[in-house]
């Protein structure tokens, strides 16, 4: 059976070594497949050629592979015919297995049947003993037939023991239907097979991919359909495996029933024998006895053994069914099964027969008794005169009777027991007739055969236990071959569980390698578009340099544009002259009417005359020099275009030049490093960012400068108008206040520029000591907490310590107190046992006396005795308790004790610790002072740096914002110098040459700025993070500090400021706690992350060692099996071959010596008698018997020889075979281990870039904040300029209608002022500009009309004024169109920027799919680990069980071979006596025989040949033993083999097993891989498809590059012809500059003797010009409260901004906070600048109007008056009803009757006339005291002059908006909150503060209380007598608290 099964599993082990290497060659082929797949994604095509010799390359591998796959096929073949080939020799092997079985059986069945007739000749014996040891008591007594031996084994039921017969052959016939099945299907899959290969040549014919890519995919679904298939065939096979264990179980069952009911019958006969022989020998001798009482012991060692027998049946049992688990095929049973029931047939023959033989024989046995009683009867008529043996005849009878009874009984009870008692009945007549014959003969004969008997009994004893030994030898050997069977058939079902469970986690493995492959295509996508960026990338550099030779063309065609714009120029130049002609023609007329004027005014003076020329000339020379400046702010303009247009082009071909070298640099990294791109986009991305932010600042300041310029030529425009209007005197005066109020100014400034500074210093110190004070207060709050806390600990000890001290202390008092106690306790014990013994002493005494008086005793002496023993008890009780006492106060004393001293240790330890911590304490102390001075020169080192960097980045800003507004100015240059693109001019070469210069000194200028920039990088690298971090306060400092300035310029309010830089400093701190918290947050994940990456390394570390470790162990087993085995198989081999030649000799000797035997015996038995030669017939019977017993023998040891010398050879294949799989294993193991490592090496590059990716994600999310941020304020800007387009065509027609009504002013709406915000203010300016132009014109004209009465005149200079707002609104159009094209470009902006916020979303979408998938990937990789480490633990305890088991097995064999080989000497042994004695027995008998008839001479001969006969004998037996011998230490070495051979199978099948399990997991992978493969061309086809779109797109856009680099050419050309008029321009300014200077000398002179003449003028224009006056001042307070509004929300926002970059990108804003702080300076000192020049303008016109107007009276103050009487409350009315009375002349009593009358009065009238009580709601005016009526007596000057003064000393400071009021910028309506709320409040504060002050004067009530700016034409009302709600959009207030900070309203902001 082990041959056979090591047989197959060396022909499965070379077949599946052959189909491994095929499916590994496979999966290889596959491999390389699928790696020249990835490659051809990887491989770019340019050409066709390359693509032909890529495919033509392709063709020839995959027509390579095809033959290799065809090669396989082949081989593939040549196994299957191998493996059917084996299947063949397998089934063979079975068949002849199945005879050998058959053999055995009937061997066993021979063996059977000759013990039972051993068994019958015992009993035989048996019974003649008992026979002899009745006769020699009795004489003629009967032996009891009930003498039976216990070992007789009946085999009556063993016919029922096979009545499954039917269903064994359906089981036969299902079996043989199964094969037929398994049959079918090899054919179905022999004719796939054949199917596939003609697909495989037809796919060869056709060499297409995808038909092949097709059928690939069909084989592998077709794969899997036969891996379903084979999963439900197992587990049918199964399911058909259970049922056959449970039939065969049953009929197990069966048997061990019937067996255990034969056994119980056997228990039941021996009793009864035992009972028998009991009563039998009771009157037999003490020989006797002692005979009985050994047959008694033989019969308990008899039932010893049968109990051992029921053990091993039911070891044998549990064996056999494990074994019927294990026989490999239900033929083998079945054919087993019907041999048996033929043999069970026969035996139910043969015991039928035996039954009818023992019946007859029974019939027999009566009749004989009948004739045994008679002869009995006669015998004791015989005996009666023998007086000896009478007792022992009565005993004879009685035992007669008795075993008559019994045998009666035992016939009724079972058939078997007749057999014996008939069998008895005959040996007794037997003996009988004996005794008949002759007694006393017979006597001595009975005696010797009573002691031969007892000799064979003996003997048969002996042999009896020897056979059971034997037997239960082999039963061991069976049980240990049916254990072995199990433990097979265990391992194969552990085996075939742990395939199960290896399956599903292979199935599991391959799920998470499918989700690892979608995430390797997932990467492969983003890696193709990288790389397609990539090429993107390069196509646009190869643009680029077209580009570039493109401009350089460009510049060609430009300069010959500029020659042309030359000649363009001097065309321009001769339209000049014609232009500065008619302008001569102009002055020419314009000094005609001053002429006029001039003769006009020579009646009012003398002096006139002389200045008239002059006059003139000073007009003239005005005009000039407002032209002059007009030429010269022209030429500025176009030199700075010019310039910015140069750097633009410079720093284009530097940047061009640059992006080249980058992208040639990129390039290359993008090949060599895929992750280092990510980065670079990162980092590209966020310079575009700053770039564009950049651009927009730029925009945004280069239209502010514009709009400034725009202001200042207005300006003077008007400045120059008013001059021209204005007299000589007039302008004399004027100039020389001018020059006046412009020293005073100058001087103010520089001393406020001073106070500034110093403000600033003070600022920057106290900020620096803040954050270092700061520092170091949080250092020391941090030491004092902790400080803190160790004193709390301290005193809360000390506390503790002072109350047990306290506890302690009462205890000691408590203790001595219970002392003091104790003491009197003991003195009063003392004092008591006193007492106690004199009461004693008393009570003898008293006793005495009784003893001695009377009996009478007297009543109160018994009183006092029984009082005394109470008191006496009581006592006993007290002392008892006192001295429990004692001992509890003892005890407590101790404990107290005990307590103290731990106190005591616990003080010294609370003192040792306090001195500890007091020093700790000095030791921080000492660490923070040092650590604080260590700050203290880090801050200023930090200083020193921060003061270097900011003077480098001033430098390079300076250059970098002139590069970058160049950048921008060109875009608007286009747009207005497109038109000059046809016309071309010639320029001079030396203008070229001057252009060029100036490009390279540019390079130079852009190298070394590039140079400072990698420098400064480095230095910023340099700095460590705590310097950054120190830097970033700093700056954040620095950022609070130019707040402050901001606030400290738009208001003095010191104390605000300092609040909110406390509230910021809150904010900032809490701010640094959470970045802290999120810092740590992260540090604490990526130390759980490394741990987590530790641990996994570590563990693979484990694995990769338990692996080496197993790897040593397999090749230490398999050198050991190969060793043995080796070692074995030669020794076995030697003594096989030994052992057969010695049983070839001792077949011969015996041969001949059987011949010579019956030679000896034919001789021997003519001569002698009939007994004699019965003797020597048995004799050779027996010797027949043992030949053939020796030639079975022989057969079988040269069967096992064959079967032994074929395992040696399966052996040595097996060997062969396994070697080389171990040679596989460890080429696989090595592999494996690689791939481990690249795993580990892959899991440490995905934890990496997970890293990374995060970084990247935060990164983004930063910039999607900042892309909506800037996408809000662009639909801001977008609906502002929309706004704004709107109100320019109505700002048009105003303009209009105030140029042709003089008498209506202010009449634009103020809705239009609160629909525009940042953009508008430049409008409104414009406007209010006009206005002022129109007021000044009105004026002028009303000059001139007092002067000259000539209207013609004034007609003339209204028809040039409207002249010159035609002008005006031409430019404003201009303006308008200038609008619309920024309006475009901003659109443009916000869809760039919206693509790129879809980008970011998508990255974004990516990044979180990576980490996602990178997740999966680490859990899946923490499973398998897992798995691999149970799969390890599995495989550790397997082989620990296995080894265990082999040694049990080992120490067990060996234990039973020493047993069987003890058992077999004593056998032999035992045989060779009971021969010999046999052999002496018979020669006796001979001998007897011969001296009765006197033969001795044949005697002799026959002693002789006795001898002879003996010797051989002898000599037999030796060679027996020696043979036995021999084939013992044969089966020990079989066995050892055997074990040896299973242990190197069970290794095979494990081996097997995990091959099998590699080899699937390969092909899964290999599968997968493929699919993978053919998604990655999909993807390929895709990305190509993406790749020509991309390119076209390419070329659209190079196109547009090319028309924009056109435009950008014609620019230029239009820019340096505007250079050249400016300069021109210049020259001839620098000329009239000199000529005015000289003019304005004299005019100073005539302007000294006209202000005499124009001092009447002014007197009575004052009252005019006061109310201007008034007007201009509230339009400058409006404006500058507005601009401080204005600059408050700007720096909120900014705020705002701040906090948010700051919370998002903490390391790139530090430059663009900076760029921007010294942008916002640059913009408040340029807005501070205009401010001044305003209020200079302003002032200079007060001042005029103060000269030119005094003492009039105004329409203007009367409506202020009017207006002012309703603004007032309705108490204080009368008072101005009286002022205005007064004014008007009326005189006291009719106002006072006025005023007395009903309520039906003025004030009703004028109420009800302007729309009813609304009035009221107005804000009131100042009230009049009474006491300043005589104010109105002095003049409008003086007034004028007092209420300066008023105004100059504020009681209130102005309020401000606070941030919270405002709302946030997307909020709606937020476009139309800009200014109208924040005048209004103005308003309001302005009100009611003069409403405070009652010593204000009405008449000089601010202009935005009295008056509104402006009246609409519409309205009936008045807007400020309006409901709010109607007119004006009102603030929703945000709800926030005081205390927080301006990011924290962003951050709501933002959430909303």
């Amino acid at each position: 059976m082990a041959s056979w099964f090591g047989g197959l599993g060396s022909g499965i082990g070379q077949s599946l070594g052959q189909v491994g290497g095929s499916l590994s060659s496979l999966t290889g082929q596959i491999s390389s497949f699928t790696k020249d797949i990835l490659l051809e994604g990887a491989e770019e095509v340019g050409d066709a050629a390359t693509e032909l010799h890529v495919s033509n390359s392709r063709l020839r591998e995959i027509e390579s592979i095809n033959a290799a796959q065809k090669f396989e096929n082949e081989r593939l073949k040549k196994v299957c015919s191998d493996l059917e080939e084996k299947h063949e020799a397998a089934e063979l092997q079975i068949k002849q297995l199945s005879i050998e079985y058959r053999n055995q059986l009937q061997q066993k069945e021979v063996e059977i049947s000759h013990l039972k007739a051993r068994q019958n000749a015992l009993q035989e014996q048996l019974q003649k003993v008992q026979t002899a040891a009745q006769s020699a008591q009795s004489g003629a007594g009967v032996l009891p037939p009930a003498a039976t031996s216990a070992s007789y084994v009946p085999v009556v039921r063993h016919s029922s023991g096979f009545e499954g017969d039917d269903m064994d052959f359906g089981d036969i016939i299902w079996s043989q239907q199964e094969i037929n099945r398994l049959s079918n299907d090899v054919s179905r899959l022999e004719s796939a097979v054949d199917h596939w290969k003609q697909i495989a040549l037809s796919s060869k014919a056709q060499g297409k991919d995808d038909a092949e890519q097709s059928e690939i995919r069909k084989l592998q679904n077709i794969v899997k359909e036969l891996k379903q298939n084979l999963s439900q065939e197992i587990d049918e096979h199964q399911h058909e495996l259970s049922v056959l264990q449970d039939a065969h179980r049953q009929k197990l069952v069966e048997i061990s029933r019937r067996h255990r009911e034969e056994l119980r019958e056997y228990e039941e006969r021996i009793e009864e024998l035992e009972n028998q022989l009991q009563q039998g020998c009771v009157s037999a001798d003490a020989m006797n006895d002692s005979k009985i009482s050994e047959q008694k012991k033989s019969a308990q060692s008899l039932e010893g053994g049968k109990v051992e027998e029921l053990q091993v049946v039911k070891d044998l049992e549990d064996e056999i069914r494990k074994l019927n688990h294990k026989l490999s095929s239900a033929k083998e049973e079945n054919k087993i099964l019907l041999k048996e029931q033929e043999l069970a047939k026969v035996e139910k023959i043969q015991i039928t027969q035996e039954y009818e033989n023992l019946k007859s024989d029974f019939s027999m046995l009566q009749n004989s008794v009948a004739e045994q009683d008679a002869l009995l009867k006669e015998q004791e008529k015989k005996l009666q005169s023998k007086a000896s043996l009478p007792e022992d005849v009565v005993r004879l009878q009685q035992a007669l009777l008795e075993a008559e009874n019994e045998i009666a009984r035992l016939s009724s009870l079972n058939q078997g027991l007749e057999k014996e008692l008939t069998s008895a009945q005959h040996k007794n007549e037997n003996i009988l007739s004996a005794y008949s014959e002759d007694q006393n003969s017979e006597l001595s004969q009975l005696r010797q055969d009573l002691e031969r008997k007892e000799h064979e009994l003996n003997e048969s004893i002996a042999e009896r236990e020897t056979l059971i030994a034997e037997l239960e030898e082999l039963d061991k050997q069976n049980q240990e071959a049916n254990q072995h069977m199990i433990t097979l058939k265990e391992q194969l079902s552990k085996q075939h569980t742990e395939t199960d469970s290896t399956i599903k986690q292979l199935e599991f493995v391959i799920d998470l390698e499918r989700k690892k492959v979608s995430e390797l295509e997932t990467e492969k996508m983003e890696t193709i578009k990288e790389l397609n960026s990539q090429k993107e990338k390069l196509s646009q550099c190869s643009c680029a340099l077209n580009d570039l030779h493109i401009s350089k063309q460009q510049l060609q065609d430009n300069v010959k544009d500029l020659q042309e714009q030359l000649r363009k120029a001097q065309d321009c130049n001769l339209h000049n002259k014609k232009e500065i002609g008619e302008l001569q023609q102009r002055l020419k007329e314009r000094e005609e009417e001053l002429s006029v004027s001039l003769s006009k005014l020579t009646e009012k003076s003398n002096r006139e005359s002389n200045y008239t020329c002059q006059d003139l000339i000073l007009k003239e020379r005005e005009v000039e020099i407002a032209k002059l400046q007009n030429d010269i702010s022209e030429n500025k303009q176009l030199n700075e275009d010019l310039k910015k247009s140069l750097s633009d082009l410079r720093t284009e071909n530097g940047k061009l030049i640059a992006t080249v070298e980058e992208l040639k640099q990129e390039l290359s990294d993008a090949i060599s490093e895929k992750n280092k791109v990510c980065l670079e986009k990162d980092t590209v991305m966020e310079a575009l960012k700053m770039e564009k932010r950049q651009l927009e600042s730029e925009l945004n300041q280069t239209e502010k400068r514009l709009l400034e310029q725009a202001h200042k030529y207005k300006q003077t425009i008007e400045e120059l108008s008013n001059a021209r209007s204005m007299d000589t005197t007039a302008l004399q005066l004027e100039h020389e206040r001018l020059v006046k109020l412009n020293q005073e100014k100058d001087f103010k400034i520089a001393e406020l520029t001073r106070s500034i500074e110093q403000m600033e210093i003070d600022h920057q110190e106290t900020k620096d000591m803040l954050t270092t004070s700061l520092g170091g207060q949080k250092q020391l709050t941090e030491l004092i907490k902790e400080k803190e806390i160790f004193i709390e600990k301290f005193k809360t000890q000390a506390l503790q310590v002072k109350q047990e001290l306290e506890e302690y202390r009462k205890v000691s008092k408590k203790q001595d107190v219970l002392k003091q106690n104790l003491e009197e306790k003991d003195r009063s014990l003392a004092v008591m046992k006193e007492e106690n013994n004199h009461l004693k002493e008393e009570i003898e005494r008293l006793k005495d006396q009784q003893s001695r008086s009377t009996p009478v005793v007297e009543p109160k002496t018994l009183d006092i005795i029984i009082e005394l023993e109470s008191e006496v008890t009581q006592l006993k009780v007290i002392k008892n308790n006192l001295e429990e006492e004692i001992e509890v106060h003892k005890k407590t004393i101790e404990d107290q004790n005990q307590t103290t001293v731990q106190l005591q240790q616990s003080l010294q330890e609370q003192r040792k610790e306090i001195d500890e911590s007091k020093f700790l304490c000095e030791q921080m102390n000492v660490t923070h002072e040092r650590l604080s001075l260590e700050k203290d020169e880090e801050i200023r080192n930090l200083q020193k740096t921060i003061e270097q960097i900011k003077t480098q980045l001033h430098k390079e800003r300076q250059i970098i914002q002139t590069d970058s507004s160049d950048l921008f100015q060109e875009t608007k240059v286009q747009t207005l110098n497109g038109e000059n693109g046809n016309e071309k001019h010639d320029l001079s070469k030396a203008e070229v040459e001057r252009l060029v210069k100036g490009i390279k000194e540019r390079e130079m200028e852009i190298k070394l700025l590039n140079e400072k920039n990698v420098s400064l990088s480095q230095q910023i690298d340099q700095l460590s993070k705590d310097e950054v971090g120190k830097l970033i306060r700093i700056i954040q400092e620095k950022d609070l500090e130019i707040q402050a300035l901001n606030a400290r310029v738009s208001s003095a309010s010191y104390r605000q400021d300092v609040l909110c830089l406390q509230q910021q400093l809150q904010a900032y701190v809490v701010e640094r706690e959470q970045v802290l918290a999120v810092l740590s947050e992260k540090t604490r994940e990526n130390s759980q992350l490394k741990t987590e990456y530790r641990n996994i390394l570590d563990m693979v570390a484990a694995k990769e060692a338990a692996l080496v470790r197993l790897q040593e162990e397999n090749q230490k087993l398999s050198n050991r099996s190969e060793n043995s085995s080796q070692d074995m198989s030669r020794e076995t081999i030697q003594n096989l071959s030994r052992i057969i030649r010695e049983k070839d000799i001792e077949i011969d000797a015996l041969s001949q010596k059987c011949q010579t035997l019956l030679t000896v015996l034919q001789t021997s038995s003519a001569g002698t008698d009939n007994g004699s030669g019965g003797v020597n017939s048995n004799q050779f019977e027996k010797l027949l018997q043992e030949r053939d017993k020796l030639k079975q023998q022989v057969k079988k040891m040269e069967e096992w020889k064959q079967q032994v010398i074929t395992t040696v050879q399966n052996m040595q294949h097996e060997s062969a075979h396994l070697q080389e799989e171990l040679h596989k294993l460890q080429a696989q193991i090595s592999v494996e281990s690689d791939s481990n490592s690249k795993l580990q090496v892959d899991y440490n590059g995905l934890i990496q870039s997970y890293e990374e990716n995060e970084k990247k994600l935060r990164s983004f999310s930063q910039e999607l904040a900042q892309v909506q941020h800037s996408m809000g304020q662009l639909h801001n800007t977008k609906d502002l300029l929309l706004s704004k387009l709107d109100l320019v065509t109505p700002s048009v027609g105003t303009a209009s209608t105030f140029s042709q009504l003089p008498g209506v002013q202010c009449s634009a709406p103020e809705v239009l002022s609160d629909e525009s915000k940042l953009l508008q203010k430049e409008l409104e300016q414009l406007k209010k500009k006009l206005q002022e132009k129109d007021s000044t014109i009105r004026t002028l004209q009303e000059n001139n009309q007092r002067l000259s009465d000539s209207v013609a005149t004034a007609s003339e200079i209204e028809r040039k004024n409207q002249e010159g707002t035609e002008s005006e609104m031409r430019q404003i159009k201009e303006k308008h169109d200038i609008l619309q094209k920024s309006l475009r470009e901003k659109d443009i902006l916000i869809k760039s920027k919206s693509d790129q916020l879809l980008s970011v979303s998508e990255n974004l979408s990516n990044k979180e799919n990576e980490n996602e998938l990178l997740k999966q990937a680490v859990t899946n990789l923490k499973e398998r680990i897992l798995i691999l480490e149970m799969d390890i633990r599995k495989l550790k305890e397997e082989n620990e069980k296995i080894v265990a088991r082999s040694r049990e097995k080992e120490t067990e064999f060996r234990a039973l071979q020493e047993t069987n080989m003890q058992f077999s000497m004593m056998l032999k042994e035992k045989e060779f006596e009971s021969h010999s004695m046999k052999e002496k027995a018979l020669a006796f008998e001979k001998l007897l025989k011969e001296k009765e008839q006197g033969k001795t001479g044949e005697l002799n001969q026959l002693l002789n040949e006795v001898k002879s006969m003996q010797e051989k004998a002898v000599t037999f037996q030796q060679e027996r033993d020696q043979v036995m011998v021999a084939l013992k230490q044969k089966q020990m070495e079989s066995s050892a083999l055997q074990s040896e051979i299973q242990h190197l199978r069970e290794k095979e099948q494990r081996l097997n097993q995990e091959l099998e399990r590699l080899r699937n997991h390969l092909l899964e992978m290999e599968d997968s891989y493929t699919r993978e493969a053919l998604a990655a061309e999909d993807r390929e086809v895709k990305l190509r498809k993406k790749v020509v779109v991309l390119e076209e797109k390419l070329v659209s856009s190079s196109t547009a590059v090319e028309n924009a680099s056109h435009q950008a050419s014609l620019q230029v050309e239009s820019l340096q012809e505007q250079l050249n008029l400016v300069s021109k321009q210049r020259d001839e300014t620098a000329l009239q500059l000199t000529i005015s200077q000289d003019q304005v000398k004299q005019y100073a002179l005539s302007l000294a003797n006209l202000q005499m003449v124009l001092e009447q003028f002014q007197q009575e224009e004052k009252a005019m010009y006061s109310a201007e006056l008034e007007k201009h001042q509230k339009q400058a307070a409006e404006w500058r409260s507005k601009a401080e509004n204005l600059e408050e929300k700007v720096v909120s926002l900014q705020e705002g901004l701040e906090e948010a970059n700051a919370a998002l990108d903490a390391a790139s804003r530090l430059t663009e906070q900076l760029d921007i702080k010294e942008e916002q300076i640059e913009e408040l000192k340029k807005e501070g600048e205009i401010r001044r020049e305003m209020l200079e303008d302003v002032q200079n016109k007060l001042m005029n109007l103060m000269n030119s107007t005094e003492g009039k009276v105004d329409k203007l103050l009367m409506r202020n008056l009017f207006v002012g009487h309703f603004h007032t409350p309705k108490n204080k009315r009368p008072e101005v009803l009286r002022l205005m009375g007064s004014i008007l002349g009326v005189k006291k009593e009719e106002l006072d009757q006025l005023l007395s009358e009903d309520q039906r009065g003025v004030t009703r009238w004028v109420t009800g006339w302007l729309g009813g009580g609304a009035g009221s709601k107005s804000v009131p005016s100042t009230p009049l005291r009474p006491t300043h009526q005589n104010i109105f007596n002095s003049s409008f000057s003086e007034l004028f002059v007092k209420f300066l003064e008023t105004e100059s000393c504020p009681s209130l400071p102005p309020p401000k908006l606070s941030v919270h009021d405002m709302k946030p910028l997307g909020a709606a309506g937020a476009s139309k909150t800009g200014s109208i709320p924040s005048n209004s409040q103005m308003q309001d504060s302005a009100v009611s503060g003069i409403s405070r002050r009652p010593d204000t004067n009405p008449f000089l009530a601010p202009r935005s209380a009295a008056v509104p700016l402006i009246t609409p034409a519409s309205s009936s009302g008045h807007l400020l007598m309006k409901p709010i709600s109607d007119a004006l959009p009102t603030f929703t207030p945000l709800p926030v608290s005081p205390d927080a900070s301006a990011g924290a309203v962003l951050k709501d902001l933002l959430k909303q």
